[in-house]
């Protein structure tokens, strides 16, 4: 004999821990099964320093921020510690095209400012210029760990159970729900399963009980094993507060830096390629090792634009990155089962949302954006 719950949640990283909150919330019997522990390091949601802006170029993930920040106020406020560290952003380089962020960034009422290359030179001369800037004070950094811990936290206070070491491996249907078992030969039952496994969700679909062509050739999933770097910064640690995140992109690349978290000493600057990795099947299949070739393409970024940071790289990491093919968040249901990968990168700042969407897609109570679905 099994265990069982009305919902079961796949995965207990930023997306399965925010499901989990706002279905414990609700009054809803949860169950959150983790194939390691949360937030754990060979899934999508480790480490302190994710970036938490404003700045899109389509209005629509815009708006869903300014919702998204409501969500991190009551977070923190139902926690009782801060997750969300306010820094302010810069974007730059003509790809990033500061000014028509600007004009999103107006019409959602986003406080921000728009300036030249020369004057925002003497305001972070730790950065350097060929473009307009935008600035938005609102942006920050996000603690992915101790967002992932808080939420989990309070769906367990309202009722939820978490079990870690949870591997799933075969999924069926029965006739009241779906019947899951484990690597080691557990079985637990549910009325509903919400998938959010992140980078092992291209291994998981074949075992889900989903129709042939559920996800078209737009909402194809590739993962990535990204690579980040921490830079040390020339005037020591007590520089960090001083930074701002910032994302610049030119014809050749695209790169975003934020303050290094905890896991890296707070004493660098964190710098990253956007989808700059080699692309792997599933999170089964990342290795860990650092590609050369990318490390000095971001370390010849440094060395050009960031005159605040020494570049050489102090720390290096791997981290997963599960995209769509559009880029677009997927949160749909099928009959007994709803998937979710709310990531393609950009999917930490959204976690408080992510988990009112799920809500709405599990129980049919509250709207998903079409933008979201599979098909």
């Amino acid at each position: 004999m099994g265990e069982s719950s009305r919902h079961v949640v796949i995965g207990a990283g930023l997306a399965g821990a925010s499901a989990a909150w706002r279905l414990a919330q609700a009054g809803h019997e949860v169950a959150v099964l983790e194939r390691d522990v949360p937030a754990g390091p060979l899934g999508s949601s480790h480490g302190s320093a994710r970036i938490f802006r404003y700045a899109y170029p389509d209005r629509f993930y815009a708006d869903l921020v300014v919702q998204a920040a409501a969500g991190w106020q009551e977070l923190e406020r139902e926690a009782e510690e801060p997750l969300l560290t306010l820094t302010g952003a810069v974007d730059h380089g003509e790809a990033r095209r500061p000014a028509e962020l600007a004009q999103v960034l107006a019409g959602a009422g986003v406080d921000h400012e728009l300036l030249g290359a020369a004057e925002a030179a003497d305001r972070w001369p730790m950065f350097a210029f060929d473009s307009e800037v935008l600035w938005h004070p609102g942006a920050g950094v996000l603690d992915a760990e101790r967002t992932v811990a808080a939420m989990l936290r309070m769906a367990q206070r309202a009722g939820a159970r978490l079990q870690t070491g949870w591997e799933v491996s075969r999924v069926e249907e029965t006739a009241s729900g779906v019947r899951l078992t484990s690597s080691d030969g557990r079985r637990w039952d549910a009325e509903h399963l919400v998938v959010c496994a992140g980078g092992w969700l291209p291994r998981l679909l074949g075992e889900l009980p989903l129709p042939a062509g559920f996800l078209p050739a737009n909402r194809r999933l590739t993962v990535r094993q990204e690579q980040a770097f921490h830079y040390p910064y020339r005037g020591g640690a007590a520089e960090a507060s001083a930074r701002p995140t910032f994302i610049h992109g030119d014809r050749d690349i695209t790169v975003y830096g934020l303050p290094g978290g905890r896991d890296a000493d707070h004493r660098g600057q964190k710098v990253a390629e956007f989808n700059g990795g080699k692309v792997i099947g599933s999170a089964a299949d990342q290795d860990g090792r650092i590609d050369d070739a990318g490390r000095a393409r971001v370390t010849r970024f440094v060395a050009d634009r960031l005159p605040g940071v020494e570049p050489t790289p102090y720390a290096e990491t791997t981290c997963l990155f599960t995209t769509t093919a559009d880029e677009d968040f997927l949160i749909d249901r099928h009959e007994r089962v709803t998937v979710v990968s709310p990531c393609s990168g950009h999917g930490a700042k959204f976690a408080p949302l992510l988990g009112e969407l799920v809500l709405a897609a599990a129980t049919g109570d509250g709207d998903v954006p079409a933008t979201f679905r599979a098909r």
